[in-house]
């Protein structure tokens, strides 16, 4: 028996800066966004909360942030990448569940009642930081939580530099230990992800091409689309003109074409159920 495909394409980083935020909405009311994970110590949360309102068939989840910003529960500035970070955790400089959990409770405190948890650069990936994040989604009833490991993106090959195939192959080494203490505490993820490999790189050709590709069963697409605007350009990130790419990739004829050619149910995680 044949299974259907459903895919739920979710942008990070809503929150981060006002054009990042306005990227988002155009990509959801015009495009084929589905979900947006909202960072609590965001620049511009209070602007994405405003937008959500006046879109309330966005999904709206968690962008658990460690790196970069700083902190709601102490005020201190996080470490600034993720070496340090990893330095930081070492050292028990920071403590992972009560980080997280401020920035959870500063969303659901604002009204949002939050679908789904994922990390700001992955760092959930990190033994301690998955044990908070984990924790959290059985403590908050959040139950979705994302798997960072690309599925193979045989057609892509040659748009992903060599260092950042070779990355993700090592991420999925930490596969079964992150998998177990997941379904330990209950969560849930989707049965592939996409996004890793080709964040920054890609345009509408390489969107159609990962359509054609998406597995039987439930995706998520992770995705950066933005407005380059003034805000974002003095933005402490590498993804600035590339946001622009990614919307209008998103909002293309051609990614709708690929989605129905393919039989693609687009979906959010309230729909996966």
């Amino acid at each position: 028996m044949k299974l259907r495909r459903q895919l739920v394409v979710n942008a990070d980083d809503f929150g981060f800066t006002p054009d990042v935020n306005t990227g988002i909405l155009e990509a959801h009311r015009n495009g084929i966004l589905t979900a947006a994970t909202l960072m609590a110590n965001g620049a511009a949360f209070e602007d994405a909360l405003r937008l959500s309102r006046e879109a309330p068939t966005l999904d709206i989840g968690c962008h658990l942030v460690l790196i970069g910003g700083r902190s709601l529960a102490t005020g201190k500035a996080y470490p600034a990448t993720l070496p340090q970070l990893v330095a930081a955790l070492a050292r028990r400089d920071l403590r992972p569940y009560e980080e997280l959990k401020a920035q959870v409770r500063r969303i659901l405190d604002a009204g949002v009642t939050p679908t789904h948890l994922d990390t700001h650069k992955h760092t959930h990936l990190a033994p301690p930081v998955l044990d908070a994040v984990a924790r959290l989604s059985q403590e908050f009833g959040i139950r979705w939580v994302r798997r960072p490991f690309d599925f193979p993106l045989t057609a892509l090959r040659g748009a992903v530099p060599r260092m950042k195939r070779v990355t993700s192959h090592a991420l999925g080494l930490l596969r079964h230990r992150f998998h177990r203490v997941l379904e330990q505490h209950g969560c849930r993820t989707t049965d592939h992800f996409a996004g890793f490999q080709i964040t920054g790189r890609f345009r509408t050709a390489e969107l159609v091409q990962l359509l054609e590709e998406l597995p039987e069963g439930s995706t998520e697409l992770m995705v950066h689309p933005g407005r380059c605007g003034e805000a974002l350009r003095h933005a402490p990130t590498r993804l600035k003109e590339s946001r622009e790419h990614e919307l209008a990739a998103l909002v293309s004829a051609e990614a709708r074409a690929a989605l129905e050619r393919g039989n693609i149910e687009l979906v959010n995680y309230r729909g996966l159920g």
